[in-house]
């Protein structure tokens, strides 16, 4: 009895310690949480500085530097959801840890807005509606802030929902509602907006169907051969070879925005000699690190992770090439519509609007990315450095081959769709492959865990399924982009022209 007491206050103050640790552990969550909007809205006052300080002296002054506000608050918003897409794979595979794939994006984020960032921004300005139909230029400028407004809560909402979206979309939804609610639905270029809708559905298409190919390829030539190594120092070359030929074309042609007026024919000319040369150095390269490998899919793994690196180096450079435009756009419109002397010369966009949104999208990867790079990296299906380098590889086949027959495509819906087609096409191929079932029953006993045929039907589902939950979640809030975004930029600009006109 006497020992009772002792007893009874060891568990007590264990129980006080556990709260104790809980709650230091859920301060840091809500901190670390906080900390992220507390660095954005720093971003975001000394964004309004630098925006000021360029338009001083300009009656439109504080409406360019709210309007410069929103835009970096849309490039944070395209870091978050949009540049998961670069590296998920990567991470997904293991490849690349988290904090490298988020400082590799960020680094090629930037260096893509900066060096070839030009070029759309005057299109999403310009080329869904028309500014000269715009009663004043006060109208167009609560049209475009309208835009950004929407647009961002969008995509803000997505990424708290976890669903990658294409930014582009809503941006382009935000312009056409307020637009129409400006000026009326004559001013919307619908011939262009009709083409952006059977985008949609062949984007994700395309990305799946070459990102299945390239997988049955390695599965056919590399991963059920007798001799892995052998084939893969015969191929590997290849494949890196293709990828660099394709990034280049791709960037050559139109990666760039038009900053370099290069023709379809002469960029795939350009993409085929970046290509040779690049298989030449790669060769020995490959052979050097095969040496000694086992002959096993571990040692696969191994070859892919510095070509699936490169691969998520590059991806990351074209989209901040590409994307940047979705936050700076609007902002170049603004600012050509009321200081029409500084607002650049054709499509070149002042260096401070460009620093913005490069800034921006790298601010937003490194504070909010995580979330969906880990949805697209390991949460839809399981991926490995093989099949995330086909994920990549098809992604700039895809934008290759939709420049090709001038079909604008989504960077997001063809690297989410390459994913899905992965993950599909290995439940098909786990069913239906003679080969792989020839190969397994030859090596018996020594087949490695994830070449086995699982006996455990859930099992099987566990490792090799795509998960359907998140791609309802997905197609869902694709479909919905355009529209939503639209229609709360109508709404917006309405409350913005009751309140100032």
């Amino acid at each position: 009895m006497a020992n009772s007491p002792v007893q009874l206050h060891k568990p007590t103050l264990d129980k006080d310690l556990e709260k104790l640790t809980f709650t230091e552990q859920a301060t840091h969550f809500v901190l670390r949480s906080w900390a992220g909007v507390g660095i954005s809205l720093v971003f975001l006052l000394i964004t309004m500085a630098v925006a000021d300080s360029f338009a001083v002296g300009t009656p439109g002054v504080l409406v360019i530097a709210v309007t410069a506000a929103l835009a970096a608050y849309m490039a944070m918003n395209i870091g978050a959801n949009d540049v998961t897409n670069n590296v998920g794979a990567a991470v997904g595979a293991r490849a690349m840890s988290m904090g490298v794939a988020l400082g590799i994006a960020a680094v090629f984020e930037i260096a893509g807005a900066l060096l070839a960032g030009q070029g759309v921004a005057a299109t999403v300005a310009s080329g869904i509606v028309d500014p000269a139909i715009f009663p004043s230029p006060e109208t167009f400028a609560w049209a475009m802030m309208a835009a950004l407004v929407s647009a961002a809560l969008w995509i803000n909402i997505a990424t708290l929902a976890n669903a990658p979206i294409s930014t582009t979309h809503a941006i382009i939804g935000g312009v056409i509602g307020a637009g129409a609610a400006a000026s009326g639905f004559h001013s919307v270029q619908w011939e262009a907006i009709a083409v952006i809708v059977v985008s949609w559905t062949v984007s994700p298409i395309l990305g799946g169907v070459i990102a299945a190919a390239f997988l049955y390829f390695l599965k056919e030539t590399i991963i059920y051969r007798e001799d892995k190594i052998a084939a893969a120092k015969t191929w590997v070359p290849v494949l890196v070879a293709l990828m660099a030929g394709a990034f280049a074309a791709f960037i050559a042609n139109g990666g760039t925005n038009g900053f370099y007026d290069i023709p379809i024919g002469r960029a795939l000319l350009v993409g085929l000699a970046f290509g040779i040369v690049t298989y030449f150095v790669t060769r020995p390269i490959i052979r050097r690190h095969a040496e000694g490998l086992d002959n096993r899919n571990q040692s696969l793994r191994t070859l892919f992770r510095i070509p699936l690196i490169c691969s998520a180096a590059l991806l990351s450079f074209a989209h901040g090439a590409n994307d940047v435009s979705n936050a700076v756009g609007p902002l170049y419109g603004v600012v050509s519509a009321l200081r029409p002397g500084d607002a650049g010369n054709g499509a070149t966009i002042p260096l401070w609007e460009m620093a913005i949104g490069a800034f921006g999208i790298s601010l937003g990867l490194l504070l909010f990315g995580p979330r969906l790079i880990r949805i697209v990296g390991n949460q839809i299906t399981k991926l490995n450095p093989m099949r995330a380098f086909c994920v990549a590889l098809s992604s700039a086949v895809a934008v290759l081959t939709a420049s090709v027959f001038a079909i604008p495509v989504s960077s997001t819906h063809i690297a989410i769709g390459a994913v899905f087609g992965v993950g599909l096409f290995r439940e098909w191929y786990t069913r239906n492959s003679q080969r792989r079932i020839d190969y397994i029953r030859s090596r018996g006993n020594r087949v490695a865990e994830e070449e086995e045929i699982s006996a455990n039907p859930d099992e099987t589902r566990r490792r090799y399924l795509v998960r359907r939950s998140h791609f309802m979640t997905i197609v869902s809030a694709w479909i919905v982009t355009l529209p939503v975004s639209a229609i709360l930029s109508a709404i917006v600009f309405l409350v913005l022209n009751a309140l100032f006109t």
